[in-house]
């Protein structure tokens, strides 16, 4: 008995690592397999224009939102007061269909938009293309305001409204229903692609990848542990929000995100208000690296793919994943959620990322040569001082103010990543009841399964698949801008329409 007891006490021992062992290897092998299946559709949509650097689904991005821009006289800086007094309420009235308020709907988009991505992603953008990327970043961000404005105020214009109150919106159901109404073949195939896309890309990058990275910053101030603890916890969170539709999902977004977002620009101001000396020399910076590159690889050029890149993937400005949370929104006037939704790339690029890329630049982290004041650049990337670059070059950057600054950041990327999670599970669920129907079942099965992917995204390392969800997600923007081109004349004139009975005084302030 007693070796009987040995034995089994050596298996038990062993079993773990044996298991773990076991584990790693299916796990570099479903990676492997799926690499290969998934590969070539991956490299297509990042594939770069021949000859160049900049992969074209960025310029496609960017084209629309300057078309956007053009064909609307510029509505992003036109109509940027009036887009404040909706969000304020001045505008709303209770009684008009729909869920949740302009503000709410704001957050819930923008707590799907503001994330990692803005401080691991800026850090990258700055580390390759300088501190003149920040220049083109902001200019593709304004830019992105109009792509906005145009794709939700299709979302209110096309959304489904049922008799419990509820409803449901987005791209799937603009271009299926727009291309009808106008005659146009195709919108059904359309609209079941931009789906799938929306599922995948939801379970992936904007699920899975944000748990990893959560638990990445967690680990490293708690020390290494086991990944699925905290994707179990994140996943009992995050059901507990979801569970409730998105009314729930926006009570608490109107409260995370703009605590999240005035605790980074908090802490990014004290970082700056500690070197207020070298905020003009910044700036400097800024401009002249935008169109000199201030000798980075690339130079000009690859300062503007790294500011129209980071812009693109940072606001998924003409994505189309804003205009499902926007379609929520309590309001018979579509158009009035295209003027509060052009607010989002303002907020997401034009101020948080900017203050990545300023906090960055001023805090002396980027090496430069004091004998011709360009910045030192090994393999394509800046040298940093303590050779970091992502987030940890971002926490570093931090750092500079107070040693316990690196914690503040971890906090805000706990809530970025937590945010972006149930903004993207109600993306997700809206795609999955389009393809199989409404009804409790099938949104309950959803959930369910978009929190087993927070637990799986914790414990793996599944690069190839995130590769792929991030790709499904530029997908929809193909979907989604193809559609916008064609209903853009729409919007035209729901926005031609309420700006004649704004300036005739038939839509008034709403006194409450």
């Amino acid at each position: 008995m007693k070796n009987l007891a040995l034995a089994l006490s050596g298996l038990t021992l062993a079993a773990p690592a044996a298991i773990a062992q076991e584990a790693q290897g299916i796990d570099e092998k479903v990676n492997a397999a799926f690499a290969a299946a998934t590969g070539p559709f991956v490299s297509f949509i990042f594939a770069p224009l021949p000859g160049t650097a900049f992969p074209w689904i960025v310029l496609w991005l960017v084209v629309a939102a300057t078309v956007f821009s053009i064909y609307f006289a510029f509505i992003q800086f036109r109509g940027f007061m009036h887009s404040i007094s909706l969000v304020k309420g001045d505008y709303s009235d209770p009684n008009d269909a729909g869920e949740v308020s302009h503000f709410q709907a704001l957050a819930t988009a923008l707590s799907g938009t503001v994330g990692l991505g803005n401080i691991a992603g800026v850090a990258v953008a700055v580390g390759i293309g300088g501190p003149g990327a920040t220049f083109w970043m902001i200019l593709a961000g304004l830019l992105g305001m109009a792509s906005k404005f145009t794709e939700c105020t299709l979302g209110v214009k096309y959304r489904n409204e049922y008799a419990d109150g509820s409803v449901s919106g987005g791209p799937m159901y603009y271009i299926s229903k727009g291309f009808k109404e106008k005659g146009l073949p195709g919108g059904g195939i359309l609209a079941i692609l931009f789906s799938i896309f929306c599922i995948l890309g939801a379970l992936g990058g904007g699920n899975m990848f944000q748990a990893n990275q959560a638990h990445a910053q967690i680990s490293g101030i708690v020390g290494a542990y086991p990944g699925w603890i905290t994707g179990l916890v994140f996943a009992i969170v995050v059901f507990l929000v979801i569970v409730g539709g998105i009314k729930s999902i926006a009570q608490v977004t109107e409260k995370v995100v703009p605590f999240m977002g005035v605790l980074y620009v908090v802490a990014a101001l004290i970082v700056i208000l500690f070197n207020i000396d070298k905020i003009g020399w910044a700036f400097g910076q800024i401009f002249a690296g935008a169109f000199t590159g201030l000798g980075v690889a690339g130079g000009l050029v690859g300062a503007l793919i790294q500011g129209f890149k980071r812009a693109a993937f940072s606001n998924e400005a003409g994505v189309g994943s804003a205009a499902i949370a926007h379609s929520a929104v309590r309001t018979n006037e579509p158009v009035t959620e295209g003027y509060v939704s052009l607010l989002e790339p303002f907020i997401d690029t034009v101020v948080i990322c900017t203050m990545t890329a300023l906090v960055i630049t001023i805090s002396g982290q980027l090496m430069i040569d004091p004998e011709t004041g360009n910045y030192l650049v090994a393999d394509g990337v800046i040298q940093t001082v303590g050779g970091t670059s992502g987030v940890a070059l971002t926490s570093a950057a931090f750092g500079t103010a107070f040693s316990w600054f690196p914690y503040v950041l971890a906090v805000a990327v706990i809530l970025f990543a937590f945010s972006t999670m149930i903004s993207w599970s109600y993306y997700g669920l809206k795609a999955w009841t389009y393809l199989f129907g409404e009804g409790k079942a099938t949104e309950l099965a959803f959930k369910i399964i978009f929190c087993i992917f927070v637990v799986i995204g914790a414990a793996a390392n599944l690069g190839p698949v995130i590769d792929f969800s991030d790709a499904a997600i530029f997908a929809m923007a193909v979907v989604n801008i193809t559609g916008l081109y064609f209903l853009m004349s729409v919007v035209k004139e729901e926005l031609v329409s309420y700006r004649s009975r704004i300036d005739s005084g038939e839509i008034k302030k709403f006194k409450h």
